[in-house]
């Protein structure tokens, strides 16, 4: 097993030190999925949410939130970003999953470390956006599948998920 870096020789907790790691250009990319009922998607499909344009505002959130990572992850190095882009595609239902709405961010910078932390920030808050402003709506959607789907740059290099999960 790795050792875990987050923890120094007594076993504590610390930032890790990346001051004398080479700057590098990192990219992540992360995905997940939120699920509501068919009308919801409709809804946002049509432009008529109440509280305003859904997709825009979960955009412009994940794009915040990648720059605010540090704040909420305890050990995270705050980041020079270069990029944060983030895509959300609305999904019908099919036979096995009910509608709702893909997010994928990408997010990079050229930098000591990497961005994978930033990019899961900013598909869940996207995400949580989208459940915030159609909850009036549909209490029971559900926010799946958030993963890191691949991440290069680095001592480590390339990442790239399975298609099933990795």
């Amino acid at each position: 097993m790795t050792q875990l870096t987050h923890f120094d020789s007594n076993g504590q907790a610390h930032m890790v030190d990346v001051g004398d790691k080479p700057s590098t250009r990192r990219v992540a990319v992360a995905a997940g999925r939120i699920e509501m009922q068919a009308e919801t998607l409709a809804t946002i499909r049509a432009g008529s949410v109440k509280k305003g344009d859904v997709l825009g505002i979960a955009r412009i959130a994940g794009i915040q939130a990648a720059k605010k990572t540090s704040d909420l992850i305890p050990l995270c190095h705050p980041l020079a970003l270069t990029r944060v882009a983030l895509d959300l595609v609305l999904c019908p239902p099919d036979d096995s999953t009910r509608g709702g709405v893909t997010c994928t961010a990408t997010v990079e910078t050229v930098g000591p470390t990497g961005v994978e932390m930033e990019a899961l920030t900013a598909v869940q808050v996207a995400l949580l956006t989208i459940y915030d402003m159609c909850k009036a709506m549909d209490r029971g959607m559900t926010i799946t599948d958030v993963r890191l789907l691949e991440k290069h740059g680095g001592k480590s290099g390339s990442f790239v998920a399975r298609e099933t999960g990795a």
